[in-house]
């Protein structure tokens, strides 16, 4: 099993993987407000890395968010279209986070894309990625990485705070087969 243990290995891993430097780097190139390489993309490379697979999956979607009020759905929904036409190789998931509230009960606007990921339904999920203008990289871990190198998959607060937002927890839970890919994989309700 692969020994990374913390944040500065981690980001050495992700610029040693050329998809990831690629994805990185046409996501800055966007431009987009507020942007990052989030949820799944990051954490599922970090597990693959722990577990000693191949790091980089291109069946994992490149979650890729961004906040502006300024960009439609519409326009957001042809930008996605254009990076899958542009770069076909991956499997591009493009979110304003302006309008992903809608998706989670009882949640209010999202003021930001930190704020968003701090909201996801795992903590091991609220994970985001970016490289600023200078080529360094900025990580967003709201509640540490310890879930992620740990193996645990537990709600964030936002979602234990709410009955029905972890009736919503527990149902994504079923569906994703986690632990078909990673198999030490810990499931915590607190």
């Amino acid at each position: 099993m692969n020994t990374v243990k913390n944040e500065q290995e981690i980001l050495e891993a992700f610029r040693e993987n050329p998809d990831m430097m690629a994805i990185l780097t046409i996501i800055r190139y966007l431009g987009l407000k507020d942007s990052w390489l989030a949820a799944g993309s990051v954490r599922n490379f970090i597990w693959n890395l722990l577990s000693d697979k191949s790091p980089f999956d291109c069946e994992t979607d490149v979650d890729v968010i961004f906040f502006d009020p300024d960009v439609s759905y519409e326009e957001t929904v042809s930008l996605e279209k254009k990076l899958r036409e542009d770069f076909p190789k991956y499997q591009w998931e493009l979110k304003n986070q302006v309008y992903m509230h809608q998706h989670s009960p009882h949640t209010g606007p999202y003021t930001s894309s930190r704020d968003a990921m701090s909201k996801y339904p795992e903590r091991c999920t609220a994970v985001g990625l970016r490289l600023n203008e200078e080529s360094a990289f900025e990580l967003f871990t709201p509640y540490g990485l310890e879930d992620i190198l740990n193996f645990q998959v537990r709600p964030t607060p936002h979602f234990l705070e709410n009955e029905d937002r972890m009736k919503l927890y527990q149902i994504r839970l079923s569906k994703k087969n986690w632990q078909e890919k990673w198999k030490n994989l810990i499931f915590k309700n607190t």
